[in-house]
């Protein structure tokens, strides 16, 4: 069986199976919390603050610092960046999928 190659043009940055994770969750609920996400995703706090810092440093996601009955809350969001991002690796991941031999 032949595999198909990855093309060039697929983001390192949201390839990372954490932040797909991330990206893919905000693009599906809109906004999460930091809590939210690490339930979601089943990772450590430091683990998804590492992948958060490299999606906001990208501007792929915006975070919202705030108080929640007198305890830290940051909720993050896409960004309009991060849309085009994403929808740009889900057609790039389709193409390699239709052009793979009994792709889509």
């Amino acid at each position: 069986m032949r595999v198909a190659r990855l093309p060039r043009r697929i983001d390192p940055v949201i390839h990372e199976r954490v932040r797909l994770g991330v990206v893919s969750a905000l693009a599906s609920a809109g906004a999460l919390s930091f809590s939210d996400l690490r339930a979601v995703l089943g990772v450590t706090d430091g683990n998804l603050y590492v992948h958060l810092s490299v999606l906001e440093e990208e501007r792929y996601v915006a975070a919202t610092r705030g108080r929640d009955e007198n305890r830290s809350r940051t909720e993050y969001r896409l960004t309009p960046r991060g849309r085009r991002a994403f929808r740009r690796y889900v057609d790039v991941l389709e193409g390699v999928l239709r052009s793979s031999p009994g792709g889509a």
